[in-house]
């Protein structure tokens, strides 16, 4: 299958993306991975793609961004669907986006839109990709990687991780590389996390947190 899916990324021009495996659960993601500013594999076009929680989430951008704001484009939802992603979502733009699933040899990758402001479809498509068995991790994605995405995988570490919210602010404000926020940075985040309740009915198990989430 690793075999196959590079061979459809080479192909679409993607590099090595679907030869890595991004499915694997393996501990948790260590700090120097969850801010890396690239991961070997990833798809061609994306910038800041990031592990959160292990072979589960994965947070990106666009490298320069996504100025049409088109979301990703059909090759690359093609080498996630390859690389055994099931879900894929725009968080706070992507208004002239053709959102849909995506069929590939692996399965299938069900792309839609997200705002940072309402986390929960998010959350929601996090813990079935945790809880249900040979479901592919999910991708959150804005247009530049450090704001909006960031904010999403930062709920997602307190929802599924139990860090407290001041320990997942501070990783969106290391995770943003210096970037600028509307209004103040802290004001920002707090704006966003306003919103955000831990929702009990999104219990994972402690076997299933050793797998996915960071040290």
């Amino acid at each position: 299958m690793r075999l196959l899916a590079a061979t459809v990324a080479l192909a679409a021009g993607i590099g090595t993306a679907a030869a890595e495996d991004f499915t694997a659960r393996t501990g948790g993601p260590g700090a120097d991975e969850m801010l890396a500013r690239a991961t070997a594999g990833a798809p061609d076009g994306l910038a800041f793609f990031r592990p959160v929680l292990s072979g589960v989430l994965y947070r990106a951008g666009f490298k320069g961004g996504d100025k049409g704001r088109t979301g990703l484009s059909g090759a690359q939802r093609t080498a996630l669907c390859e690389s055994g992603f099931s879900g894929a979502f725009y968080a706070d733009f992507g208004k002239n986006t053709d959102y849909g699933t995506t069929g590939c040899g692996a399965g299938t990758l069900e792309y839609r839109a997200a705002r940072s402001s309402r986390p929960a479809e998010v959350m929601q498509a996090i813990h079935a990709a945790v809880t249900t068995p040979g479901s592919g991790p999910v991708l959150v994605h804005c247009m530049w990687g450090v704001h909006s995405s960031g904010a999403l995988s930062a709920m997602a570490l307190v929802q599924f991780c139990d860090w407290s919210e001041a320990r997942a602010k501070a990783y969106w404000d290391e995770a943003r590389n210096g970037a600028p926020c509307s209004g103040g940075c802290d004001a920002w985040i707090d704006k966003k996390f306003d919103g955000f309740r831990k929702d009990p009915a999104l219990t994972i198990s402690a076997a299933e947190k050793a797998a996915i989430c960071p040290n």
